[in-house]
């Protein structure tokens, strides 16, 4: 009994080791061609087009064929996503919320890479007179009067994005609430959806310049037009974070597009849309990294 039970023993420990080699050889035969590194971003850079774009480059950059595997989402459930381990890498552009999960410990190895400007769009009538607006809060208050009486409509994300806390921000330092209001309508979808029912109802909205430009472009918004921009509160940064629990080879992988971004892909970012929107949809932060880092510790501060 005794000399079969070693000998059963004997043949458990050899079948085990031969699993671990197995296993060990089979971890490094893994090439980057077989590996998918999730990424959780926000709609716009998807919905503008910019990540295939960038992605495409990144694989003829580093000579693999990695899959990329871009997760479009508001900024809020992006991060989300990342604190359960759904995701190796996040592009957000929420600095309050990003500040909230850096302490948390969820993202590290953050970089701005990009930044455009939120633009106050809506028909060309009107009928708010927002484009007569001195500045931002001035231009919500022109929307909120009118909505008062009638004569206008928002449309909001109402989904916690990166444009949606913004937006929120805005209505915070005017001292006014639209919630409610039945002149106020939240989609609870990206800037894509929501374009298109602003311009369903010929109704004022936020929304980054990158995907309002290639929307219009398409002619799939033909009733809204760009009534104000460029005020200091809606500048838009764009950062990427990777995610602390990200391990193995999908943490080399997305290292190595980090750096892309950080270092290799400034000016295709700069020539993005040129060519065919006349005008870049996102700028470069590389030239502004001072700058932009402080504007999104004052946003943090704010929203």
């Amino acid at each position: 009994m005794n000399m079969k039970f070693k000998t059963i023993l004997t043949i458990f420990l050899i079948v085990s080791l031969i699993m671990v080699i197995v296993l060990v050889i089979g971890h490094q035969n893994i090439s980057p061609e077989h590996v998918k590194v999730r990424i959780a971003t926000t709609t716009s850079l998807y919905a503008a087009g910019l990540l295939d774009y960038l992605a495409s480059k990144f694989r003829e950059m580093y000579g693999h064929d990695a899959i990329l595997a871009f997760m479009p989402l508001g900024s809020g459930e992006a991060l989300r996503r990342a604190e359960n381990g759904d995701a190796c890498l996040v592009l957000v552009h929420a600095p309050s919320l990003e500040k909230e999960y850096i302490s948390k410990g969820v993202l590290i190895d953050g970089h701005i890479f990009a930044y455009n400007y939120f633009v106050i769009v809506g028909p060309k009538e009107d009928p708010a007179g927002v484009s007569q607006s001195g500045n931002v809060l001035e231009a919500f208050r022109r929307i909120y009067l009118a909505g008062e009486v009638g004569k206008a409509k928002f449309i909001s994300r109402g989904d916690r994005s990166g444009t949606h806390i913004r937006e929120l921000m805005i209505w915070n330092l005017t001292g006014l609430n639209p919630r409610g209001k039945s002149w106020y309508i939240e989609t609870g979808s990206g800037i894509g959806k929501t374009l298109l029912v602003a311009d369903e109802f010929n109704a004022y909205t936020l929304s980054d310049v990158g995907t309002f430009l290639r929307f219009k472009g398409e002619g799939r918004i033909p009733n809204l037009v760009i009534l104000y921009t460029n005020d200091s509160e809606l500048i838009n940064i764009y950062s990427v974070y990777l995610v602390n629990s990200c391990n193995g080879i999908e943490r080399s992988i997305a290292e190595d597009f980090i750096n892309f971004l950080v270092n290799n892909a400034q000016e295709l970012i700069a020539k993005y849309g040129v060519d065919k929107y006349g005008q870049p949809l996102f700028y470069p932060a590389k030239d502004r990294i001072e700058e932009l880092s402080k504007l999104w510790i004052k946003l943090v501060n704010k929203d």
